[in-house]
């Protein structure tokens, strides 16, 4: 009889214990403490709550366009023509609107030179065509030859005095493929850049 109990004693205590080795086995394994968080940074597997955008940089502003949370740094601006680029370009297309007789029209405009709409009281002072904008720091520049992103500097005029870009810049931009990236605004009148005129 003590035979007995010692031996179904025995196996209730080696089913117990190998009962508890496999919950121990069966843990789940211990999630690992993300680093430190980079400024700007997502979570893994986390996405933005806005909308992923892409564009190109504000020449005159200090900000990445769209480019939420970039900034530029602030200063002067300068244009740098690359050789790849230089005297390839001879003028620009704009296309001129009147919006209160609704009507538009296409000018070809000499690069480096001054032009008065007619029929307005505005004249455009033509800057440089940079036919794939690109923006580093306060260095303006062209990545290729190529139309990717068409840019134009101007000046707007009117009865004397620059109404365009804003007090304290030297140049206006308009970018063909993108018209609404600061703009030229006037109750009357719209300038937007068609395309770049290769010279030959």
């Amino acid at each position: 009889m003590k035979k007995k109990v010692l031996a179904v004693t025995l196996c209730l205590v080696l089913a117990v214990s190998v009962s508890a080795c496999k919950k121990k086995e069966a843990q789940p394994p211990v999630p690992q403490t993300p680093g430190p968080m980079v400024p700007g940074q997502m979570p893994p597997g986390q996405m933005p709550s806005g909308p992923i955008m892409q564009g190109p940089l504000s020449p005159e502003g200090q900000q990445q366009v769209p480019g939420p949370g970039m900034m530029m740094p602030k200063g002067k601006s300068q244009i740098i023509i690359p050789d790849s680029v230089k005297g390839k370009w001879s003028a620009a297309k704009i296309i001129f609107e009147d919006k209160t007789a609704k009507k538009r029209q296409e000018y070809t405009v000499k690069l480096n030179s001054d032009f008065s709409v007619p029929n307005s009281s505005l004249k455009i002072s033509i800057g440089e065509f940079i036919p794939d904008f690109r923006m580093e720091g306060l260095n303006l520049s062209s990545a290729s030859n190529q139309p990717n992103n068409p840019a134009l500097s101007i000046r707007v005029f009117e009865g004397g005095k620059q109404i365009f870009p804003p007090p304290g810049r030297q140049w206006g931009w308009l970018f063909a493929k993108v018209p609404s990236i600061h703009p030229f605004e006037h109750p009357k009148y719209g300038i937007i850049l068609k395309e770049g005129v290769k010279k030959g």
